[in-house]
């Protein structure tokens, strides 16, 4: 861009201001506010204002934008509208503090003969380009992630930063990239002009300040950050009676730093707890059946031996854990039956649990939960965190038990730390990198499409029969996540069109897939469990919005089993002993969960939550722990999934404080270890 002819100092001349008014390239100044700003920028930190108010004016028109995109979901009240614009100003400014820290000590440090020099006007323009263009493509971002997940920037964006390769392949396959990106650089070339063109840069790129005031006035603005820090944090945000204000209300980029300071909370530092001793005499009641024995009466854990009567049967299991399955799509909850049809079969046909819920959003909460058993804890999930090796677990009972156990999934398995939790914790990992290149004939960047998958199952169920070994193997999809890519001809409707192709798709190929399977002579003694790891959709007007929790569970062998449709209510962490139950097997437990089968009336509860808020649901009336020793409680309506605020209810308020502290206590202090280490290969490569 053309750059104003304006006379450069040497150091033996005072230098002269620009005229706006007499430059060719200006427009007059009026009075006022734009007279104030001139004033400013003509000393050296005057700059810092320009780029503060480039970020906060973004950040406003990206809560506007976010605000139209979900106008139909918020409450409208004014006062409602004016809280959300004036806490989201307060945002707004520490985010800006935080942003031009580095700004700020450069231009006080900086030498005045480099600062006044012509390359560094051309090299300031080009960065406060930059910096516009890198505004308006996080603004862009947080359009993309409220899409997605109905939030601002929170803990899964911290994910994402650690995962590049798929979070941007996701967005190239979803998105047209690169018209996004052109549009943003004319947009950012827009808002630059009218700074070049009023000869605001210029007036700064003239400014002259003593050393002694670039410091003084340097560190009275790195005082913001300071008071900022010292004052106000993300959780500060007013209760909003609706989930979209109190979101509209934050800072994308002020919540993504928050989310990563805050990626495992102590329990017992920012909720509500009891006594450790009394939190764990409550939840040994709370878990205890007439079929348990605890082995060590009073400690701090749940160490107990439960017993299943009958006699003991060793069928094969294979687990298919689906991609953001919400129970909503089934027939079974009320759906187009032609969206989900072999589904809707296999749940006439099998064991349909109709009111089961996930116990978090993502992924690696619905593995752990129906790995380990265990409520989510706040934070990261244990897949993710460190000392995650060597716990009790699904597969490590199944290991115990000879069987061959094993963890396939259709992406690279690095993704979530999944490779390394699953390679710890009793189970052979089979992911894309460990097949052939042959053995992939469609993927997009989450990984092979479900039916290589489900091939890549029948090669190891069948080596694990021809080894006369009974098999236990998980396997994680991925083909209904976006960009709902798929192979052409196996659906009736398009690739890459939406999540009801996706589901459809994923519907196929499970239908292909116990097909083919039930021609193979391990099919009698197998049982299939369908179950998804979250739902597709976890955003609402509430806190924790219950029906976006509900997903369906379905255990199939009808030489096995006789079709049955369980009603009762129950989550993720109740499928291991439930599992369990129906094979007949006693053993030593670790696990939180119960078999739902055995569950008495008043024993019916559920556990949803998100990395912050931890929900405990029983007889419609939902109790969720929040930090700063905040309790929140509801009655839920199941036909509208609406939550009227009641006074705290103290029984079901100790009881989910003892779940949840429990749980996090017994992690910390590596209870929930298994007996043994267990020795098995981190990566097992598919035989062709």
């Amino acid at each position: 861009m053309k750059m104003m002819k304006d006379h450069l100092p040497t150091k033996y001349e005072k230098p002269v201001l620009p005229n706006p008014a007499a430059d060719r390239n200006a427009r007059p100044l009026p009075a006022g506010p734009v007279v104030l700003l001139r004033k400013i920028l003509s000393h050296r930190l005057g700059g810092v204002l320009l780029f503060g108010l480039a970020f906060i004016s973004i950040a406003l028109l990206t809560r506007f934008a976010l605000l139209c995109k979900s106008y139909t979901l918020i409450d409208h009240a004014p006062l409602a509208l004016l809280k959300i614009f004036l806490w989201g100003l307060l945002y707004d400014l520490a985010a800006a503090s935080y942003f031009v820290i580095p700004l700020v000590v450069y231009l006080s440090l900086l030498p005045e003969k480099i600062f006044l020099s012509r390359w560094h006007r051309h090299v300031t323009s080009l960065f406060f380009f930059l910096v516009l263009y890198g505004l308006l493509f996080t603004g862009v971002a947080e359009w993309v992630f409220w899409d997605e997940f109905g939030a601002r920037f929170n803990f899964i964006a911290v994910d994402y930063l650690v995962y590049t390769t798929e979070v941007v392949g996701n967005i190239y396959e979803s998105y047209p990239l690169p018209a996004i990106l052109t549009g943003l650089l004319l947009a950012a070339a827009m808002l630059f002009y009218p700074a070049r063109r009023r000869g605001w840069l210029n007036i700064w790129f003239a400014a002259q300040t003593p050393a002694r005031s670039r410091i003084a006035w340097g560190s009275a603005v790195l005082l913001l950050p300071v008071l900022f820090t010292l004052t106000l944090n993300n959780r500060m945000v007013p209760a909003f009676a609706n989930n979209y204000n109190q979101e509209l209300a934050k800072n994308g980029g002020y919540s993504l730093f928050a989310a990563f300071r805050e990626n495992q909370l102590d329990f017992q530092r920012f909720y509500r707890t009891e006594s450790n001793g009394e939190a764990f005499r409550q939840v040994r009641e709370l878990v205890k059946t007439g079929d348990s024995l605890f082995l060590t009466p009073g400690e701090k854990d749940i160490n107990r031996l439960v017993k299943n009567a009958g006699m003991e049967k060793h069928y094969n299991v294979i687990q298919i854990t689906v991609e953001s399955l919400s129970a909503e799509y089934l027939a079974a909850f009320g759906n187009n039956p032609d969206l989900t049809p072999n589904l809707d079969d296999l749940a006439r046909r099998g064991i349909l649990f109709t009111n089961f819920y996930a116990t978090g959003t993502r992924t690696d909460r619905g593995m752990e939960a129906l790995t380990l058993s265990v409520p989510p804890t706040p934070g990261r999930s244990i897949i993710k965190r460190p000392g995650n090796e060597h716990l009790f677990s699904l597969g490590s009972v199944f290991q115990e038990r000879g069987y061959d156990t094993a963890f396939l999934y259709g992406g690279y398995g690095y993704f979530d730390n999944m490779n390394y939790f699953f390679g710890h914790n009793g189970y052979r990992v089979i992911d894309r990198a460990a097949v052939p290149a042959e053995a992939v004939t469609f993927a997009n960047v989450w990984g092979a499409c479900d039916e290589n998958l489900y091939s890549w199952e029948l090669q190891e169920a069948d080596r694990s029969y021809a080894a006369e070994k009974p098999f236990y193997h998980f396997v994680m999809t991925t083909s209904n996540h976006r960009p709902f890519t798929y192979p052409d001809g196996r659906i009736d409707i398009p690739s890459h069109t939406g999540r009801r192709g996706a589901v459809k798709y994923t519907d196929y190929a499970i239908g292909e897939f116990i097909r083919q399977a039930s021609k193979k002579p391990w099919f009698a003694d197998t049982v299939f469990v369908i179950v998804a790891d979250h739902c597709a959709g976890s955003a609402g007007e509430t806190d924790l919005p219950v029906n976006n929790y509900r997903i369906p569970l379905i255990i199939y062998n009808p030489q096995l089993f006789q079709p049955e449709k369980i009603d009762k209510l129950c989550s993720q962490i109740d499928y291991a002993p439930t599992l369990l139950a129906l094979l007949h097997w006693s053993y030593e437990s670790q696990f939180y969960g119960k078999n739902i089968f055995a569950m008495q009336p008043g024993e019916e509860r559920a556990f949803i939550g998100n990395y912050q808020k931890l929900g405990y649901l029983r007889d419609n009336q939902l109790t969720i722990l929040k930090p700063l020793q905040q309790v929140a409680s509801y009655d839920w309506d199941p036909r509208t999934d609406s939550l009227a605020p009641i006074p705290e209810d103290a029984p079901m308020a100790r009881q989910a404080i003892a779940y949840y502290q429990s749980a996090s206590y017994s992690f910390a202090h590596h209870h929930l270890a298994g007996e043994q280490e267990l020795n098995l290969p981190k990566i097992a490569h598919l035989r062709p």
